[in-house]
Parts: C-alpha cells; structure tokens; sequence
C-alpha cells in the first residue's frame, strides 16, 4: 500500500484508526500529554498490525482533523443547527463525550495553568451557554 502526505485515507484505515482510539489506555494518555509523538508511534504500529500502513504523522494529523471536525459539528448541533454532519460523528461522540474539558486558571505568578473540570456524566444532559 502506497503510503504519502497527500494519501486520503479509506473508510476502514479511519474506522481502524477509531478502533485503536476507542480503547481506553490511548484515550488516557492522549488526553493528558501535550509531546504526544510516542503515543502516535505506538497507535501507527497497531495500525499496522490491523493492515494500515500510515506514519505517526499521518495519524496524529488525522486525529486533529477528526478530533477538530468533531467539535465543528457537535458546536452546531449545540447551536440549534443538526444539519452539519460528518460520517463518524457517533463513533467520535462515544470516544470524546466522556473527556475533561481543561480550563485555564490564573495562578498567582501571572502564569496560566490547565486545570480539569468533571466531564458531564450524563449523555442526554446538554449545557446550554
């Protein structure tokens, strides 16, 4: 399989790509680390055991572009518009649905700190701002 930067990815390289994310030790540590390089070499191994030949580049940009079209739509459908949709958008809202929101908090210094808030438990609860 032709491996590129330029290379759309398939339906199944994405939904193998999903599976290897759903599991809850990548989504951990996925979620805690800023220098995430590691992890995304990990996550193109198991790829390639699934048959995907990507990069961690390739991964860790997917993941972004995932991960950001995501929050596009599920803004949307927060706002009042459901006619905005992606093709994984379930698949997406079942892996980050349960994830802490990290907020900024002024510290004392002048610096900024991450701090996380409980994720809402409850699926059908909506916070509406």
């Amino acid at each position: 399989m032709e491996s590129g930067a330029g290379k759309h990815w398939t339906e199944e390289e994405v939904k193998a790509l999903l599976s290897v994310w759903s599991e809850k030790n990548i989504r951990k540590q996925l979620h805690g680390t800023l220098r995430n390089k590691g992890i995304f070499i990990y996550i193109a191994k198991r790829l390639q055991e699934l048959g995907v030949c990507r990069d961690w580049k390739q991964c860790r940009a997917k993941y972004k572009n995932l991960k950001y079209e995501y929050r596009t739509v599920k803004y949307a459908h927060n706002s009042g518009d459901v006619t905005k949709t992606m093709k994984f958008f379930h698949d997406l809202d079942a892996i980050l649905r349960y994830e802490p929101v990290t907020q900024l908090a002024a510290e004392e210094n002048g610096r900024c700190s991450a701090t996380e808030t409980q994720p809402n438990t409850s699926p059908t609860t909506e916070s509406t701002q």
